[in-house]
């Protein structure tokens, strides 16, 4: 049994000032008792303009101030938003993590499930599962050593060598949020995943997610 931790990044009113600054500070420290105590993971979420609920739009730069303040607990994107977010800067932000944290990146990616996010990026709710799984086919490929293209109905990336490259090969554990996912639109992705990389052996499931696996 593995133990971890989730952070929402919750701020409930009334604000006063400094309130987002101690959430933040308490979270890191929170996240270095958990390292000392030996938790396996920690979670960190992406959300846009939910006041209250979600006060985290950018996990990759809280996890990266967690990963020089901890040293063996592993440190999870649950999620990113693959749509609201362009595939290189994903593939970029992952692999940066993974070298700041010596290799203990986990790649949790999902789609956003309200118009509150969505509208704002150009995104909407009809479309949102087809810009998901194009954008899962579309990074991939950045982890190899060498340049990839993508040409698609939803990104149209030419080719280039997107660095740096993650430390752990052919890329960090691979997970999905899910509430009721079909079975054929989990088989799509996992499909996707599958096309473009290889990986290493399945990882025990969250509530929540799926993990990704590729043979």
């Amino acid at each position: 049994m593995k133990f971890g931790i989730f952070y929402e990044l919750q701020l409930p009113r009334p604000w006063v000032a400094g309130d987002e600054l101690a959430l933040y500070q308490n979270a890191l420290s929170q996240m270095e008792l958990a390292d000392k105590l030996n938790y396996d993971h920690a979670w960190v979420v992406e959300h846009h303009f939910l006041e209250e609920y979600s006060h985290s739009p950018s996990p990759e730069s809280f996890l990266a101030a967690a990963s020089q303040r901890t040293r063996n607990i592993r440190l999870g994107h649950g999620i990113l938003q693959l749509t609201t977010n362009h595939p290189a800067r994903v593939a970029e932000r992952v692999a940066v993590l993974d070298l700041l944290s010596n290799g203990r990146c986990e790649f949790g990616m999902g789609e956003s499930a309200s118009i509150t996010e969505l509208t704002p990026f150009g995104r909407d709710m009809e479309t949102k599962k087809e810009v998901f799984e194009e954008a899962v086919a579309a990074i991939f490929p950045m982890f190899k050593d060498a340049g990839s293209e993508h040409h698609g109905k939803y990104f149209d990336i030419p080719l280039r060598n997107v660095v740096p490259k993650p430390v752990q090969k052919p890329h960090p554990p691979l997970w999905m949020a899910c509430s009721q996912l079909p079975p054929s639109n989990a088989q799509g992705v996992t499909g996707s995943a599958r096309s473009a990389s290889s990986s290493s052996a399945p990882m025990p499931r969250m509530p929540g997610c799926t993990p990704i696996t590729t043979p």
